[in-house]
């Protein structure tokens, strides 16, 4: 899981909660995608990206994503989500996201997610700002 983990230059860790488990006894499908929403703000964030969805700055919408559910979670545990990017061009952003199982240290789901710049002033998408394109490179570069 280590070697793993280094393809993903922003990572959180997030303890899995009693009550994010459902009848099937194990973590909820959709625990994972906010785990995923979770980390990608961070990774917003360490790009210097406005995340307040109120300025008049470009703000990140989420277009699509997918996940592929490999290992079922169970509490007590604590999910390792990874964040990177793979795929930048003038009109949006494809980003990975693992999330791993700390006590069985395996992977448990992968996620892809398609990144819009919007203006959430204008209501419209709007081209790729340069200040996302150069926050990017700094985070992938490690």
């Amino acid at each position: 899981m280590q070697e793993e983990l280094k393809k993903y230059p922003v990572t959180i860790k997030l303890p899995v909660q009693w009550g994010e488990m459902d009848a099937a006894a194990h973590v909820n499908n959709l625990v994972y995608m906010r785990w995923t929403e979770s980390a990608r703000i961070i990774y917003f964030e360490k790009m210097g990206m406005d995340t307040s969805f109120t300025s008049g700055e470009a703000g990140p919408i989420l277009g699509w994503q997918d996940c592929k559910y490999i290992f079922p979670m169970t509490f007590p545990d604590t999910a390792i989500i990874g964040v990177r990017m793979i795929e930048i061009n003038d009109r949006f952003l494809i980003m990975e996201s693992a999330v791993f199982s700390e006590k069985h240290q395996r992977i448990a789901a992968i996620s892809q997610q398609k990144i819009v710049p919007y203006s959430y002033k204008e209501l419209k998408r709007i081209e790729m700002p340069e200040s996302w394109k150069e926050g990017i490179q700094n985070i992938e570069k490690r």
